[in-house]
């Protein structure tokens, strides 16, 4: 098992972490500038579609959230790169962000918890936030209406962003829209004119309102 150590800020380190089907391939990034007392965990899209935690989207998201002050680790769900393990539907993937959090509380203590997602890891996340004690949401093209159930699936009263393109060809923006306006306490909700599901020609927009929207959240910078 590897374990992080201090290194220059954004320097990549890939991890094994133990997983629930086997072992999990992930990558830590430190903080930059100003470093916050927060680590974000960030979930990548479908696994059966070729997403991993090298998608542009994720590498972005994971950029701005650095530059925010918040360390980052990127993680692959079970069957994706080097994890093991098999595809699972979303049930073992939900147990595989719950093995990594582990890993991460253990060995970043007194860090708070950050959850992030792009489209099957926003629901991934979304459903893990509650249970995992996280103090921050980052949900980018939730894929409401798709295969994934929302039916029900409400957020604790944290901080939440979601960022939605309104040009998604794969998630219906009006859907997303339409169950956001059901929730009891809906998000700061970013929508992006003329952006696709995977941002393209966007990701420097993306990077922008991730980095507006969680300039204010807790906890505090410090050093």
């Amino acid at each position: 098992m590897t374990t992080p150590t201090a290194q220059p800020a954004g320097a990549d380190q890939t991890l094994s972490i133990p997983g629930p089907a086997g072992m999990l391939e992930a990558a830590f990034d430190l903080a930059e500038g100003p470093a916050r007392a927060a680590l974000a965990v960030v979930c990548h899209p479908l696994p059966t579609e070729g997403g991993t935690m090298h998608n542009k989207v994720v590498t972005m998201a994971a950029r701005a959230l650095r530059e925010s002050g918040v360390a980052t680790l990127r993680f692959n769900f079970r069957g994706v790169g080097q994890s093991e393990g098999r595809f699972d539907d979303g049930d073992g993937e939900l147990e595989d962000l719950r093995a990594v959090v582990r890993w991460v509380r253990a060995r970043h203590p007194g860090q708070a918890l950050w959850l992030a997602g792009f489209s099957f890891g926003a629901w991934v996340s979304l459903r893990a936030a509650g249970e995992l004690g996280a103090t921050a949401l980052v949900s980018i093209a939730p894929p409401v209406g798709r295969s994934w159930d929302f039916a029900g699936l409400v957020p604790p009263p944290i901080p939440w962003v979601v960022v939605q393109g309104e040009a998604d060809e794969i998630v219906d923006p009006r859907a997303v829209f339409d169950w956001l306006a059901t929730l009891p306490r809906p998000p700061q909700l970013v929508r992006m004119p003329d952006t696709s599901h995977f941002f393209h020609r966007k990701l420097m927009d993306l990077r922008g309102a991730l980095k507006q929207a969680v300039r204010d959240w807790p906890p505090p910078a410090h050093g």
